[in-house]
């Protein structure tokens, strides 16, 4: 068991960007010693998620009631009404595996988390080739409704602004070598 705390890698990007899949790319390779931060929200879960693998879903009163004790190492309230959030309990699970936490998260939260642990944290933004592109992405998985697709887009407009801020910029026009690029990324960071 790693006797230090381990490192911290963030995955950012607009929704339909890719980093999902990257991130459990980088899951199934074991010799990278990762294990995935489950954030919580407060939206309904959708499609196949599962509780406590994909998302501690809790209410919206609970999550509450989490950042006023001070839980969250960041939180957001991503869309209205929606909240999501690292509790500061996951990182310390994890940490206590002697494992390196990966995160897929928004934007601002992979700022929040590299700001606190900036020595330990690499922070990767996904961003996809396109706005059309990642609209196309989007449509084609079939899980958001219209409204839900365009609130998803203009998100996205203004999170790509903030790419500059991240330490790499990853554009995912190729998958397998986007996937093959994060893995180095992760590897050499690990080294240092």
């Amino acid at each position: 068991m790693r006797k230090s705390k381990g490192k911290l890698f963030v995955f950012s990007a607009p929704s339909g960007s890719g980093k999902t899949t990257i991130v459990h790319h980088l899951l199934a390779q074991n010799e990278l010693d990762l294990e995935f931060s489950i954030s919580a929200t407060s939206r309904q879960k959708r499609g196949s998620e599962k509780e406590g693998k994909d998302y501690y879903f809790i209410s919206p009163k609970v999550f509450k009631k989490y950042i006023d004790n001070d839980g969250f190492l960041e939180w957001e309230e991503v869309y209205k009404d929606n909240f999501y959030g690292t509790l500061k309990s996951e990182v310390d699970r994890i940490w206590a595996l002697g494992k390196h936490a990966i995160f897929d998260i928004d934007v601002f939260g992979g700022m929040r988390i590299k700001s606190k642990f900036p020595k330990n944290t690499l922070a990767v933004f996904v961003q996809p080739p396109s706005i059309e592109v990642m609209e196309k992405r989007l449509r084609n998985r079939k899980t958001d409704t219209e409204e839900k697709i365009k609130e998803r887009v203009l998100k996205a407009e203004r999170e790509l602004k903030f790419a500059q801020d991240f330490d790499v910029v990853l554009v995912n026009d190729n998958l397998e070598k986007a996937k093959k690029e994060a893995y180095d990324l992760v590897k050499k960071f690990i080294e240092n």
